[in-house]
């Protein structure tokens, strides 16, 4: 199994100190894996467990693995910001009382940057047959903030990646050599937009075929 050099998980975890976020998730997976995936944060779940990809959302993901014939120990399993991006919110109860409590939120841009360094080195040291990237996030992390999973949902790119100028900057910059990147909705899409159910059966067995096509 691959594993992130402490220095550098302790650096970042020090870059994100101060924001709403709570937990660390480490990457999980071999080093030369036949997919890699790339989501956007950890939920509450994978925050209190340290596991990627985990309850009703992994539930999800382990069915689209299935389907191609991969389990979780085919795939490098990653995200755009390893902490638990949360905001307080009020939700009122069956009785009637007002409870505050945290939910889940997009990680903002700042907070992606903090964590930039730890994909940047998982994505130099590890060697997917294909980046699958789930969800906005992880898509607009590599390729741009312009890109869209709605537009290129299913697609096979092969492009440069973004990756940070350097340890202490704020900037990208594009890798000289490209990868290969299949975009698709996050799994948990399916719960707020139940239509996106077919659009990720369909880019899975893109996914599938795409894997069938260089074994063979």
């Amino acid at each position: 199994m691959f594993q992130l050099p402490k220095e550098l998980m302790d650096l970042c975890i020090k870059r994100i100190d101060g924001f709403p976020v709570e937990g660390f998730v480490k990457g999980k997976g071999p080093k030369k894996p036949t997919l890699m995936l790339i989501g956007e944060a950890p939920g509450e779940n994978e925050a209190i467990q340290g596991v990627p990809f985990i309850g009703r959302a992994g539930e999800e993901l382990n069915k689209s693995l299935t389907s191609i014939g991969l389990s979780r120990d085919d795939v490098y399993m990653t995200s755009a910001v390893r902490s638990r991006p949360y905001v307080w919110r009020e939700k009122k109860t069956r009785n009637g009382e007002i409870t505050i409590r945290k939910y889940n939120r997009p990680p903002t841009k700042q907070e992606i940057v903090a964590h930039a360094p730890i994909l940047d080195y998982e994505l130099q040291h590890i060697a997917p047959m294909v980046i699958v990237t789930l969800g906005n996030v992880g898509l607009q992390r590599l390729l741009g903030k312009g890109e869209k999973v709605s537009e290129l949902h299913g697609q096979i790119l092969n492009r440069p990646i973004r990756h940070l100028k350097s340890l202490d900057s704020t900037e990208y910059v594009w890798s000289t050599e490209n990868y290969v990147i299949i975009p698709t909705y996050h799994p948990a899409s399916v719960f707020y937009r139940p239509s996106n159910r077919d659009y990720l059966t369909e880019d899975w067995l893109k996914i599938g075929n795409y894997i069938l096509t260089q074994k063979s």
